[in-house]
């Protein structure tokens, strides 16, 4: 039985494309406090895999990259805590 995760912030950036769900998430994770979750809805096909690069790339823990109908999916990324 797998452990359910709840988020601390939702961002919803579907309907948008790029670079602003890729922008508007990394700006968000930043502001986050270390070990926060933030779940990401996105419609924008290249941002499901360009969010889940930058946010490793900056120190952020992937948690999750999940498909939920059509070309909407949701993803789970857990802060590495840059807020100062």
């Amino acid at each position: 039985m797998e452990a359910v995760i709840t988020p601390t912030k939702t961002l919803d950036v579907r309907g948008e494309i790029c670079p602003y769900p890729d922008v508007n998430s990394m700006t968000t994770l930043k502001q986050m406090a270390k070990g926060e979750i933030l779940e990401i809805l996105v419609d924008y096909p290249l941002s499901v895999e360009r969010i889940p690069r930058s946010a490793r790339k900056w120190g952020h823990k992937v948690l999750s990259v999940e498909k939920i109908e059509g070309t909407d999916h949701r993803l789970l990324i857990e802060a590495f805590g840059l807020k100062k």
